[in-house]
């Protein structure tokens, strides 16, 4: 069953495939594109620029081009994460930032996008294709006089204080001059049109790479309760936090706000085209399967409990037919000791003692093939593993407390490694039973 779980997985990583979302969602006739319901004529334009970042960066620029070719061609900036092997892209400035945390080489690209955009005009279209991760690859701060040390002292405070993704994007919009909206903003007169691989549940693109060509719904306010709830103040930088005491904080653009005017978003691959993909790889696996968003940054013990009672549900209404939970979305996992994985190993682990003795396995992982900072995407149980780890003298309460899952699956052959995938949708939870 265990194998059958990762063959699923990875059923379902070879099912959105970059290439051919591209040839479906941007179709070009002669020199008119079609991106959704917007028509562009790109013969109105004098300049074609590209802009990609997060951990999709590479297959998305390469989509794009591949999309013009032969007759146009795009020039721009290309941002990858540093597990992706540095490649050349004709035409495209290369930069490798930070993830989770920025990097001097995120704050480069930041102000290089920064720069680039502000030479842009009304004859210059401008392709934005980002996906997750994106924000820490790109970062220039509000204050330029932040330095990169301070910066990245804030994104840790950020990424470990236990805050859900729309807490955390309310503070890194309005403390970063290439978020909530900004980047849009930095070239109001040209034509925008942003390709996006969603990471976020539907409805809260603003949160994808922290917004930065969206319309912003967060306010200084909003930020300053998630820094009072979680009492990060003192990891801000000495000039962000005056800022903010003495409410000298820019506002990000909002819904109306002129910077929006030309501009199109577009997912071009999200929640919905992964759900679909596993649904199709568990029931050409035979099992019945349904599909499940409830959990969505709800914490790891609450969803493995709901999870599992899911399961046993759908049992009893499908007697003598293995069944298949598909969950996907992030689990909120705070880092509680210095051990090696993420919320996906995490999440396992948590089942592991739950789902002892019976015909349950579990798989989480990332669709990015990384979990935490672990080089796995996750990690897969079963009803054995409770038992085989107690015989190796693993202590699966300690590992928790730890943050060690990758550590304790790798010791037992269940932590699932794919290496970076150059994707990243959300994470895929699978719960079979026979």
């Amino acid at each position: 069953m265990k194998q059958t779980a990762e063959r699923i997985f990875r059923e379902t990583l070879a099912k959105i495939s970059i290439p051919v979302a591209f040839d479906m969602r941007l179709a070009r006739s002669g020199s008119q594109i079609h991106a959704g319901q917007t028509i562009i004529d790109l013969r109105n334009y004098s300049e074609i620029i590209a802009i990609s970042f997060g951990k999709a960066s590479y297959a998305m620029a390469q989509g794009l081009i591949s999309a013009l070719a032969p007759d146009y061609a795009a020039q721009g900036i290309l941002v990858t994460p540093p597990a992706e092997p540095l490649r050349e892209l004709a035409g495209f400035e290369l930069f490798t930032g930070g993830h989770p945390i920025p990097n001097e080489g995120s704050f480069a690209a930041g102000r290089t996008i920064l720069d680039r955009l502000a030479a842009c005009d009304n004859r210059t279209i401008v392709f934005f294709l980002i996906s997750g991760g994106g924000s820490s690859l790109v970062e220039w701060p509000v204050d330029p006089n932040a330095t990169i040390s301070e910066f990245q002292m804030l994104h840790q405070a950020l990424v470990t204080c236990g805050a859900p993704i729309e807490e955390i994007n309310a503070v890194r919009k309005h403390v970063s001059a290439t978020k909530g909206g900004r980047l849009a903003a930095a070239a109001p007169s040209s034509t925008k049109i942003t390709f996006a691989i969603s990471d976020v549940p539907a409805g809260q693109e603003s949160a994808l790479a922290s917004g930065p060509t969206l319309p912003d719904p967060t306010t200084i306010a909003d930020a300053e309760r998630v820094i009072n709830k979680y009492k990060i103040t003192e990891s801000f930088p000495s000039s962000l936090r005056t800022a903010f005491e003495r409410e000298k904080m820019r506002e990000t653009p909002k819904a109306g706000d002129s910077a929006f005017a030309r501009s199109h978003f577009e997912i071009l691959l999200g929640e919905h085209e992964l759900f679909h993909a596993a649904h199709h790889a568990c029931e050409m696996a035979g099992f019945v399967s349904v599909c499940e968003n409830e959990t969505d940054n709800w914490p790891i013990e609450k969803a493995a409990d709901h999870l599992l009672k899911e399961l046993a549900l759908h049992k009893r209404r499908n007697p003598g037919r293995p069944v298949a939970i598909i969950s996907s979305g992030e689990v909120s996992s705070p880092v509680t000791g210095d051990g090696i994985g993420g919320r996906n190993s995490a999440f396992v682990l948590a089942c592991v003692p739950r789902i002892a003795g019976t015909a349950i396995t579990v798989l989480s992982a990332g669709t990015d093939g990384i979990d935490g900072n672990s080089n796995a995407a996750g990690a897969i149980a079963d009803g054995g593993t409770f038992s085989r780890g107690r015989r190796e003298g693993l202590d699966a309460q300690d590992f928790r407390r730890r943050s060690d899952a990758f550590n304790y699956f790798n010791a037992l052959g269940d932590a699932l490694v794919t290496g970076p995938t150059g994707n990243n949708l959300r994470d895929l939870r699978v719960l079979l039973m026979e």
